[in-house]
């Protein structure tokens, strides 16, 4: 059985029968619940690996859902909606999803998200227990063991996301690294919506680490290209 335990939030009964048995035939373990009250409880008492969100919920917008759960926790949430609007999935990402799956979807796509996602989690929690350094740049400090980072001592509450693109820009500082480049490390692929979705972390994590945002010290964009984390003395 695999040890991945998955939330799966959906309301309409054939879509969460479709993906609780795709999970069930993948040897995933799930829980289930069928609004955003229950997907909060539940949440917070099985603290699980993944979220799986419809947007589209009975009683409170999925969004909602997303911004209740980043007040307290970082654990990855994947929205599945009927809502393709990239205003839509721009909010939901903003709000700190960590990635986007339109209905209707493919179950091959579904488990190919979820593998990414997977593949992220074990990089980050073995990055965690091999790297002892801590990076400093200015008043910026990135602790990779402890997986947090802080900005004038006081810690950043970053999505999973954020954190892993600050690390990737911390590591490679001076250096700037293309779109392609970050996608694939942090998503590992580089599809149109990808870049897209690259540009609304990096906005949410500029929000954060920007004590300016017009006058960005970190975090230079190179339009076009991509981005480079400069060196603050």
């Amino acid at each position: 059985m695999n040890k991945t335990l998955i939330l799966v939030v959906e309301d309409d009964p054939p879509v969460r029968n479709l993906i609780t048995t795709t999970l069930k035939t993948n040897d995933y373990r799930y829980l289930v619940a069928s609004n955003g009250e229950e997907a909060i409880l539940e949440a917070s008492s099985h603290n699980p690996d993944i979220v799986l969100l419809d947007l589209g919920l009975p009683d409170i917008d999925g969004v909602q859902v997303i911004q209740n759960i980043r007040s307290w926790s970082n654990l990855p949430i994947i929205v599945i909606s009927a809502r393709s609007e990239d205003n839509d999935k721009i909010e939901a990402l903003d709000a700190g999803a960590d990635d986007y799956l339109t209905k209707p979807f493919s179950v091959e796509e579904l488990l190919a998200r979820l593998r990414v996602t997977q593949r992220r989690l074990s990089f980050m929690t073995a990055e965690a227990r091999t790297a002892g350094s801590v990076f400093v740049n200015g008043k910026l400090r990135v602790d990779y063991a402890g997986g947090c980072a802080y900005l004038n001592d006081e810690e950043l509450h970053l999505t999973p996301i954020e954190y892993k693109l600050l690390c990737l820009l911390s590591k490679n500082v001076g250096k700037v690294l293309t779109h392609t480049f970050i996608t694939q490390n942090i998503w590992g692929r580089s599809w149109e919506n990808d870049i897209a979705s690259l540009r609304v972390f990096m906005a949410t994590l500029r929000k954060k680490l920007e004590p300016e945002p017009d006058s960005p010290q970190y975090i230079q964009t190179h339009i076009g290209v991509g981005y480079r984390m400069m060196k603050v003395e």
